[in-house]
């Protein structure tokens, strides 16, 4: 199916396109790509070229874009992330990036998640990778450990979904999943302790940087876009200092 979707696309004339759940990684195996993208294993941003098609990963640059809006300091610290897909692997490359000492790992499956940690061991031997059962015990103790908690699954997205789990401790709340009202599983599950927002942010910021490199242009205000946005949703504004500086 995802051959013939990039033979069409090309045969129409189509320059570039972005990628989302699910086909982050299977595309990944059908273009050519970057450095970074090459570390994650994933894209979302893809280019037509003469012989077929480039790609790199926004979705990383998007995140770290989204702490540097925080103004949250993460280096040094630890982080417990939820998930082992395409997302997951772009939100590790950044947590390295961004110099976290440790990263705790969450997942359903327990075959997926083995395999992430071990290809984020061998991605990022500078880092701390831990495994952490499926289970509200060890997820109880990954967050008193984590400043930063990041939920890259799918749970929240379907209607009246909860989180399956209490999320403790102090510090950041990021989901990947976005809701027009701001209100999604996963920071309902972090707050009031954790200052949480949802995928609005790192949505907006990747969508620039996908502008950016497809233009080859600098990337475009991030601050202007996500109070238009907040606005046309009524939602109340996000309180991204390190956006307002920018």
């Amino acid at each position: 199916m995802l051959p013939k979707a990039m033979e069409g696309l090309r045969a129409l004339g189509v320059e570039g396109f972005n990628v989302t759940v699910p086909h982050k990684e299977s595309v990944f195996r059908m273009v050519s790509p970057d450095g970074d993208a090459g570390i994650i294993g994933a894209v979302n941003t893809v280019r037509r070229t003469p012989g077929g098609w480039e790609a790199t990963n926004t979705d990383w640059r998007g995140f770290v874009a989204v702490i540097d809006g925080l103004a949250v300091a993460v280096a040094g610290k630890s982080a417990l992330l939820f998930g082992a897909g395409g997302t997951a692997r772009a939100v590790l490359h950044a947590l390295a990036v961004l110099k976290l000492n440790s990263v705790y790992v969450c997942n359903r499956n327990p075959d997926r998640l083995a395999a992430f940690v071990e290809a984020g061991r061998r991605n990022y031997p500078d880092m701390d990778i831990h495994a952490v059962a499926w289970e509200q015990e060890a997820v109880t103790r990954a967050c008193g450990e984590a400043i930063l908690l990041v939920n890259t699954t799918s749970l929240g997205l379907e209607p009246g979904q909860h989180f399956p789990f209490e999320l403790g401790g102090e510090g950041v709340a990021i989901d990947a999943v976005y809701k027009p009202d701001g209100n999604t599983a996963f920071c309902r599950a972090a707050q009031p302790a954790r200052n949480s927002v949802d995928g609005l942010p790192m949505l907006i910021a990747q969508g620039a940087e996908s502008f950016a490199w497809w233009h080859g242009c600098a990337r475009p205000a991030l601050i202007g876009t996500l109070r238009n946005i907040e606005m046309s949703l009524g939602r109340d504004p996000l309180a991204l200092p390190g956006w307002q500086a920018s």
